[in-house]
């Protein structure tokens, strides 16, 4: 498998690389900045300078072609301002879509967050981000791809264990970045796993486990 991870020197996308490359897939990381390029290698995967606020949408379709998929783990971060909430968080994330749509990329992963499906009105950083991902988020579930969204909640450093609680309706918690990259990495090779939000926080099933056990549900329309 090829996948292309927007976002590439991104916590929770290191990982995930380390993950895939393991597997032997091929990953490509896109990042800002040609002094990332070392992390990515380091994981196994090949980083590709790609800027996902300036490049076109045609650019990034060109970086797309051949890939199975394409994870949207990108995000403006913390102590950034409203503005590029919008520009990376909302903006960069439909770009991505639009890309893997011309290129014909079937699958489309995208990291959001507990949050995004009631966003609030303020004007703060946090909750334009929230806005921001409800509205990339919708994008998303409009379009023709074979799209999975993530949602978690707090995220933290913390070894992972293997464990979590997934569900198709919103809960709050924490999870460590190791288990996300654990269910984007099951994810990626679980077609059942196509057109549905899942929550996904810290547990007591395995990683299986808890996937098996949303997947087995009805999908909810949030």
């Amino acid at each position: 498998m090829r996948v292309v991870i927007a976002g590439g020197h991104g916590k929770i996308a290191l990982r995930l690389t380390r993950r895939l490359s393991t597997r032997g897939d091929t990953v490509l990381g896109l990042i800002r900045h040609l002094e990332q390029a070392d992390d990515i290698a380091a994981q196994g995967g090949e980083p590709v300078v790609c800027d996902l606020e300036r490049a076109s949408v045609k650019a990034i379709a060109a970086v797309l072609a051949g890939a199975s998929a394409s994870v949207f783990a990108a995000g403006a971060g913390p102590g950034s301002g409203p503005e590029r909430k919008l520009t990376v968080d909302r903006d960069g994330a439909i770009k991505l879509l639009e890309a893997g749509r011309s290129a014909d990329v079937p699958g489309y992963v995208m990291i959001s967050s507990v949050g995004a499906e009631a966003p609030p009105a303020g004007e703060d950083p946090f909750s334009v981000y929230l806005r921001a991902k409800a509205a990339a988020d919708a994008a998303v579930q409009a379009s023709d791809r074979d799209w999975t969204i993530v949602r978690p909640g707090r995220l933290t450093d913390g070894r992972g264990i293997g464990r979590g609680r997934i569900d198709l309706e919103p809960f709050r918690g924490e999870v460590p970045r190791d288990d996300i990259a654990a269910v984007l990495d099951a994810l990626l090779h679980d077609p059942p796993a196509v057109r549905r939000i899942l929550y996904v926080n810290g547990g007591e099933d395995s990683i299986e486990q808890a996937l098996a056990a949303s997947l087995a549900r009805p999908a909810v329309s949030i």
